[in-house]
């Protein structure tokens, strides 16, 4: 039987749910950890998606509005 949890304490509705999620996300970090292909510096990530923003926002700019 699967033991209800209080909803203002776990966003999960069982005690299962939790563990079940649990495994699930600690697997999730430790392939994210093993992944061979080179780090990529903080910076160099930040200035990435800034000019990936702004190349859309040029984008959507000259787009014709309907």
């Amino acid at each position: 039987m699967a033991v209800k949890l209080d909803p203002l304490i776990s966003e999960f509705e069982t005690d299962e749910q939790a563990i079940s999620y649990d495994r699930w996300f600690r697997a999730k970090v430790t392939e994210a950890l093993n992944i061979s292909r080179p780090r990529v510096p903080h910076d160099e990530a930040v200035a990435r998606v800034a000019a990936g923003l702004t190349e859309r926002r040029a984008q959507q700019s000259t787009r014709p509005r309907p």
